[in-house]
């Protein structure tokens, strides 16, 4: 198994012993065009492990962390912490597995989870614990037993993974390393370090098909499009795009998208009706592909490179004209498309090791009162964006972005 997508920075689990919360750091930064304010707003402490990954559904932050946990944050009382003397927020840990999160998504019931020993884990919200928190209950594991015996069952359904070694496809055999749910609901798709690209019918968790050697070398990320398409990122250097075809129940590789240097870590969906397609590599790079030709076939063009980072792109987070980048430089990178490209608003420096995931939330920011949490931009204020940053040194940073047009 290759590891390329790791880029050294996951050597060894990393323990941390908890710190004094750091002053709330506010900057600002002015362009020919807009000027852009920025301020860590909170610190969220209390993970044993580096974060692995982050999620956001309505009011709450879901952490997962490589210990197996995933913890939730209430966001309106972290943002809360800038007016008040308050100093910590409370958390609650929602789920316990025995097996590192790789990944995690908030399907609107519940999450489903991705881990490293090559399950995926489907949550749904349960009843309030002790002083009525909120917590999660298992639902299934996938593939579930019913998936498994059908395989058993069933001749050919047995695939060599390794030498003198056999699997049923539904299973993952190593690491699941990304999910994505279609935007209807009915799919959903993960990946894997094991190469291969796997969708899951929803709501009844059956693997209804898997791409065994999807890519050349590990997968990192995947997401799914609003058109159907659906993009994969490899170690392999390469980005995919796959879609079914109508009329046809298997996905078909339409086009392989070559322009980083290195293994691709990240992808992220932005634009009007994300059209526009980012990917993060090791290359340190953040590559802007848009549709070609009218973007029916889902074939993608790269129309611009980002570069600033000193190191690894290692995750990404867009929505509308924004997007974000991650970095094993300790930094995350805000991006806005204008009129004239693609411009730098912010580095947000606070973390003290890679920053190994991220979430935007466009529109609620603990806007001041100038900005209506429910529209994105206006003429005197602009746009507000709330960024949650998870890093290796075991802390979430929420930073506010405020966007002003001159």
């Amino acid at each position: 198994m290759s590891l390329n997508s790791e880029v050294g920075v996951i050597s060894q689990t990393i323990s941390c012993s908890s710190q004094p919360s750091l002053p709330s750091l506010e900057h600002s930064c002015n362009s020919s065009s807009s000027s852009c304010h920025y301020q860590c707003i909170a610190t969220l402490r209390g993970n044993s492990s580096y974060v692995s990954g982050l999620a956001v559904d309505g009011d709450s932050l879901y952490v997962a962390s490589s210990d197996g946990h995933i913890r939730l944050w209430p966001l309106d009382a972290a943002m809360a912490m800038r007016q008040t003397s308050q100093s910590e927020v409370s958390s609650s840990t929602v789920a316990v597995t025995d097996s590192s999160v790789k990944c995690h998504v908030a399907t609107g019931d519940g999450l489903v989870s991705s881990h490293q020993d090559g399950t995926i884990r489907v949550w749904r919200h349960a009843g309030g614990g002790r002083n009525g928190s909120r917590r999660l209950a298992l639902r299934a594991v996938l593939p579930t037993t019913a998936d498994c015996l059908r395989m058993f069952l069933l001749p050919g359904s047995y695939v060599e993974v390794r030498r003198h070694k056999k699997r049923t496809w539904v299973h993952h055999v190593d690491a699941v390393t990304a999910l994505a749910l279609s935007p209807d609901g009915a799919r959903m798709y993960s990946v894997s370090w094991d190469r291969s690209l796997k969708a899951w019918r929803l709501p009844s968790l059956r693997c209804a098909e898997s791409v065994a050697a999807a890519h050349d070398d590990a997968i990192n990320a995947v997401v799914a499009a609003p058109d159907g398409h659906v993009y994969t990122a490899s170690a392999d250097r390469t980005v995919k795009a796959w879609r079914r075809h109508p009329g046809q129940k298997k996905l078909s590789l339409v086009s392989v998208m070559e322009r980083h240097s290195a293994a691709v870590n990240a992808l992220a969906l932005g634009g009007v009706g994300g059209r526009v397609l980012y990917s993060g590599a090791c290359d340190r790079s953040v590559v802007v592909w848009e549709a070609s030709g009218g973007g029916a076939d889902g074939r993608m063009v790269a129309t611009v490179t980002l570069r600033g980072h000193a190191k690894a792109v290692l995750c990404l987070a867009a929505a509308g004209d924004v997007v974000c980048s991650g970095s094993a430089d300790r930094t995350v990178r805000v991006w806005r498309r204008g009129a004239e490209g693609y411009s730098c608003l912010a580095v947000l420096d606070g973390h003290g090791r890679a920053v190994k995931s991220l979430a935007l939330v466009r529109g609620r920011a603990g806007c001041d009162r100038c900005c209506a949490c429910d529209v994105e931009e206006s003429s005197s204020c602009g746009c507000a964006a709330l960024v949650c940053s998870g890093s290796l040194d075991c802390d979430v940073k929420l930073w506010r972005v405020t966007v002003s047009s001159l």
